[in-house]
């Protein structure tokens, strides 16, 4: 931790500005070095600065998961031009390039900036006082002050999630008369930093509201944005990664201390279990739901209900929403930018892996590789595909109903709705522009001419959480929702959890029925460890067995939460990335140089995009510097020898 740093910060003060009634104008706050501390806690307006600086600790989502200071380009479902080096994406495709070192910087900043935002809620919880004559009454400050303590928590475990072992000094605030021996302390064990934030994340969840009555504090911290942070907090702490890991045997503070157990214990998978139901009881006894809308069939529409999940706000009937972000606009300003096509202003750049693609289940809910799945991978489609019956999406021809147009390659012909709304292929539909994308070489949206950078790479363009009708160009973009989880993450959550601490029948039949909720309103079939048919209508069978529910469910987390800043996480604590080849090799797509549909449409390694992965990746390191400084700081395990 940036212990020098941190210690001259002397107390920052806050904006001279008043509160607007907009919680994203009240989040997008900065701090003022003007003013002092006592000044700073005498005026209502400053102390909601104050703690609107705090609130920094929480990330834009699309920032992170999407951008070149993003978390989901280190993983396998996102995929960059590896052109964009020369900009501000060198950050990150240097890291998974293989040029990952403890020189490299990051723009995600959490070692440099989260102790400052803790140090800031401490400050608060101290010093923040009601003020019944500047309209600020107690009640409004203890539930302010709860706030503040569930962000600290979550800033400390984001330190933690990502460096493993951290400093660790929590409700301490140096005073004046510090030393620097104070504040040069070493790393924790990472078990210490996950109970004291399971401690302070569930008082803060008891004293919150559930939802808040007041519109305007949409956005703030409440009940279930707690309770969803501690259960994922819980689940990762659990996995294979940090429970009993014997890879980190020799990754010790300064004090000899093995800064992860190396001894697993099941006890951290009840945890998780119990922490993923109190959120899910508590969330749907407040209202929270997955979002559906009805198709003309008069069921679930699949295709609308997983498209508008990611464009609609809570005000629109979207209860799913369990981490919203009102701050910021990062898909305005760079997810739309990177993944509309040229003749939008766009950066054509931002694709998915091939991965990816092939972990979509087909119409039928089985996978691409089952042999009753129905799957053909070449040649090109002689007709129209419809679903009338079931959708009034319009995304897929420009025609209600309609899914895939004559001529598409069989490759993307019949896959679940899912996959529809997550990935822009050649000849699926631009509706900006009301005509089907082009991505051969030469065609309008694969001209690599004048700008080779900002053309699809492997001949595919990200589409997931995009509103497709916006005109990057224009400036005509739909004031959407932003958020970092919804319900259907600890759905899941809560499934693999489940799966793993009871190896017994009746809770893995608990487990699947998450997953089914999940499967049902994306359309496909649901599992059943019954005997069924192969083409029963409405059911897949699955063995009653921890393995193959355990597939079941990672394949369901791949696909459902597929983009959203979730795949690096799953990837990193389950310990799967030497078994992804694109995560260690090529990078698969199309052929990005092929005139033709035929030349195009084959699985090809894209040129110039192969992916380095070791083992000390898992971790991010701590910059140089930082250990220079404090002489007691340790690298991340195997980052140095």
């Amino acid at each position: 931790m940036e212990k020098i740093k941190i210690a001259t910060y002397v107390v920052a003060g806050i904006l001279a500005m008043n509160l607007a009634t907009s919680c994203s104008d009240f989040l997008d706050k900065e701090p003022d070095t003007e003013l002092n501390t006592e000044m700073v806690f005498e005026n209502r307006d400053k102390v909601y600065s104050w703690m609107a600086y705090v609130y920094n600790i929480i990330h834009t989502p699309d920032k992170w998961a999407l951008t070149s200071d993003g978390y989901e380009i280190l993983a396998d479902d996102l995929v960059a031009s590896k052109r964009w080096e020369q900009w501000d994406w060198r950050e990150v495709l240097g890291k998974i390039y293989g040029q990952w070192t403890i020189n490299s910087t990051w723009g995600g900043n959490l070692w440099h900036m989260m102790p400052r935002y803790i140090r800031h809620g401490y400050i608060f919880e101290e010093m923040a006082h009601a003020l019944p004559e500047d309209n600020l009454p107690q009640g409004e400050i203890d539930n302010m002050k709860n706030e503040i303590k569930f962000l600290c928590a979550y800033g400390w475990w984001l330190l933690a999630e990502n460096y493993g072992g951290i400093p660790f000094k929590p409700d301490y605030i140096a005073p004046t008369d510090f030393t620097l021996s104070e504040l040069m302390v070493g790393q924790s064990k990472f078990d210490d930093v996950v109970n004291y934030c399971d401690q302070q994340m569930l008082e803060a969840a008891n004293a919150l509201p559930a939802v808040y009555d007041d519109p305007s504090k949409y956005g703030r911290i409440n009940k279930i944005m707690a309770l969803t942070v501690r259960a994922r907090m819980l689940l990762f702490a659990a996995s294979p990664l940090v429970n009993g890991n014997k890879m980190y045997a020799d990754y010790r503070n300064n004090e000899g201390e093995q800064i992860f157990n190396m001894t697993y214990d099941h006890q951290k998978w009840v945890k998780a279990v119990e922490a993923c139901k109190l959120c899910i009881d508590e969330a749907e006894k407040a209202g929270y739901e997955l979002y559906k809308e009805s198709g003309p069939d008069g069921g679930i529409d699949p295709f609308m209900s997983t498209y508008n999940v990611h464009i609609k706000k809570w005000s629109e009937g979207n209860h799913e929403i369990t981490f919203p972000v009102t701050k910021g606009n990062a898909y305005r300003d760079t997810y739309l930018r990177v993944t509309s096509v040229r003749d939008y202003n766009g950066g054509n750049g931002l694709g998915v892996y091939q991965g990816l693609v092939d972990a979509f289940f087909t119409e039928n809910g089985l996978p691409i590789d089952d042999p009753n799945s129905g799957y053909t991978e070449t040649g090109f489609s002689t007709s129209v595909e419809s679903r009338p019956e079931i959708t009034k999406w319009s995304y897929g021809t420009g025609v209600e109903g309609e899914i895939t147009a004559r001529g598409t390659y069989n490759m993307y012909c019949h896959r679940e709705p899912r996959f529809y709304n997550a990935v822009s292929f050649h000849n699926s539909w631009l509706a900006v522009a009301g005509r089907p994308y082009n991505f051969l070489f030469g065609g309008a949206d694969n001209i690599q001419s004048s700008s080779p950078h900002d053309a699809p790479q492997n001949g595919y363009l990200a589409r997931k959480g995009l509103c497709v009708t916006d005109d990057y160009k224009s400036g005509s973009i739909t004031d959407r929702q932003a958020f970092i989880y919804r319900l259907a993450f600890t759905y899941l959550d809560y499934a693999e959890a489940l799966n793993e601490t009871y190896d017994e029948a009746s809770r893995r039949n608990e487990a699947i029925e998450y997953v089914n909720r999940i499967r049902e309103r994306a359309g496909v079939r649901q599992y059943t460890f019954s005997v069924v048919d192969a083409d029963d209508e409405e059911y897949i069978h699955i063995e009653n067995t921890q393995e193959s529910v355990r597939k079941a469910i990672r394949m369901e987390r791949r696909v459902e939460l597929s983009c959203e800043n979730n795949r690096w996480y799953d990837i990193r604590r389950w310990m799967i990335a030497e078994d992804i080849p694109e995560m260690t090799g090529d990078c698969m797509g199309m052929n990005s140089q092929g005139r033709t549909r035929n030349e195009f449409h084959h699985r090809t390694a894209t040129p110039g995009q192969t992916r380095v992965w070791k083992k000390q990746y898992y971790w991010f390191p701590i910059y140089i510097d930082e250990y220079e400084k404090n002489p007691n700081l340790v690298e991340g395990p195997f980052w140095v020898d």
